[in-house]
């Protein structure tokens, strides 16, 4: 799904799922949590003032190890918000462990969400998205006491003793995505790019600067025609910015989308124009086909925090940031690029690492 951690998503509204003590199992996208109504002030006594938590992974030390996660997107959209569960899913298979999983979560409802989990024992409550940052409240109150929380970085969320923050850098993985797509472009002689994607918020206009940046840093000419259709899982919208387009002369379509980027890349594909994965791994996919994998899944990040809870070694209080060139994520991914193109593309990337290149300074100079 094209989110950053700060890559939010518009979400639909909640219907009920089951009861609180019910929900242990909720696999839905779209289960309303139980209200809670507002506890009194934690006991000093029972704060965790980050550091390691005693008694990982069964922190609250009930027997057994419980995941709650909370996104605020299609956890079926085989893409973003999918690879969070998934992940959660597969490492807690390993471990015999127990995921609660709700998807479609409103911003409004996450607080409220969030206790719900924590009525349910959680050891762990994980958000899936930075846009459900109201629900961090929670972290102080009683209710959530003996409790782990992951929470996805952006810069409206304060560090606090009892979160532990994960984040990237948007502008480093756009401004090499972009580079990906000039490289290929090069090749082809295209001088025209698209971008495709939902709501004019912040998160999706910090993208398109950096993928525009990426493609003009080896290519000063080129234009990136950009639509807003307003929705990342309308397929019948993505649709049909991609065919408009596409009529423009548009040869690389990005649909930095969530439910809809295989309907956008399917049409993409059938027109021979190139495409983009919006933060998974699809190299090796045929319908639709992807040429470029930017790869800044947060299911990637999040399981590095599950093996630190289970060799108990998770600490609260700490941010982690992923740095593309540094860590195995973020990066770029060329599927079918020649020796010559990997090799440039592998360069332009450790560049980003050592600071070589300043992905800051050249989304500022390039990305408008």
């Amino acid at each position: 799904m094209a989110a950053y951690y700060r890559r939010g998503r518009a979400t639909a509204a909640l219907t009920a799922c089951l009861s609180a003590l019910a929900l242990a199992g909720c696999a839905s996208n779209d289960a309303t949590a139980p209200q809670a109504s507002a506890p009194a002030p934690a006991d000093a006594s029972a704060k965790t003032e980050g550091g390691v938590l005693p008694g990982q992974p069964d922190i609250n030390g009930d027997g057994k190890v419980v995941i709650g996660v909370l996104s605020p997107g299609d956890i079926n959209d085989k893409g973003y918000y999918q690879s969070f569960v998934d992940t959660a899913e597969a490492f807690a298979k390993e471990k015999g462990w127990t995921i609660i999983k709700r998807g479609s979560v409103n911003t409004s409802d996450a607080l409220n969400a969030a206790r719900a989990l924590c009525q349910q024992k959680v050891d762990m409550v994980a958000l899936g998205a930075s846009e459900l940052k109201d629900a961090v409240p929670a972290s102080e109150e009683p209710v959530c006491a003996n409790t782990a929380w992951y929470v996805p970085s952006s810069v409206n969320i304060q560090q606090t003793p009892k979160i532990m923050l994960s984040t990237d850098v948007p502008d480093q993985s756009m401004l090499a995505a972009g580079y990906a797509t000039a490289l290929l472009m090069q090749e082809r002689g295209d001088t025209k790019a698209g971008f495709v994607t939902g709501p004019e918020i912040d998160f999706t206009t910090t993208a398109v600067k950096g993928f525009r940046a990426g493609i003009r840093s080896l290519l000063p000419d080129a234009t990136l025609v950009t639509t807003y259709t307003g929705d990342l899982n309308d397929s019948a919208k993505a649709k049909e910015a991609t065919q408009a387009q596409l009529s423009q002369g548009v040869k690389v379509i990005y649909p930095y989308l969530g439910g809809a980027a295989d309907a956008s890349a399917e049409l993409a594909n059938a027109n021979g124009a190139l495409t983009l994965t919006p933060g998974t791994d699809r190299c090796d996919s045929t319908k639709p086909k992807y040429d470029i994998s930017v790869l800044y899944s947060p299911g990637d990040y999040f399981k590095a925090a599950l093996e630190e809870l289970a060799a108990g070694k998770l600490k609260m209080g700490v941010e982690k940031v992923w740095t593309l060139g540094v860590d195995p994520f973020p990066t770029v991914k060329l599927c079918n690029g020649t020796p010559e193109q990997k090799e440039k593309l592998a360069k332009f990337i450790a560049d980003v690492g050592s600071k070589k290149i300043d992905a800051a300074a050249e989304v500022k100079r390039l990305g408008s």
